[in-house]
C-alpha cells in the first residue's frame, strides 16, 4: 500500500507526518486523514520525494532512468474574478 511505503519512507529519513504536513501548508489531522485515504497523487510523491531527500524514478529493464523532481510539477494558475 502507498500509505505505508511513504511511512516506510519518513522513518527511514527521520520525519513525522507532522512535518511533512507543516511542509504541505496542511494540519497534522488533514495530513493524517491523506494517509487513511491512501489518497497521493504524483505530485505528492515528487514533493514528497523531495522533502526527505529522496529520487522518485521509474527505471526500465535496461537500467535507464526517468527521474521526477519539483520542476516536473505544473504551477497552478490562479482563477480569475
Amino acid at each position: 500500500m502507498v500509505s505505508e511505503k511513504i511511512k516506510a519512507l519518513l522513518k527511514l529519513t527521520g520525519k513525522r507526518e507532522a512535518e511533512l504536513a507543516a511542509a504541505y501548508g496542511m494540519t497534522p489531522q488533514a495530513m493524517h486523514n491523506k494517509f487513511s485515504r491512501g489518497s497521493f497523487s504524483m505530485e505528492d510523491a515528487i514533493k514528497i520525494g523531495a522533502e526527505t531527500g529522496a529520487v522518485l524514478s521509474f527505471t526500465l529493464p535496461d537500467g535507464q532512468r526517468i527521474t521526477f523532481d519539483p520542476s516536473d510539477i505544473r504551477e497552478k494558475r490562479a482563477v480569475s474574478e
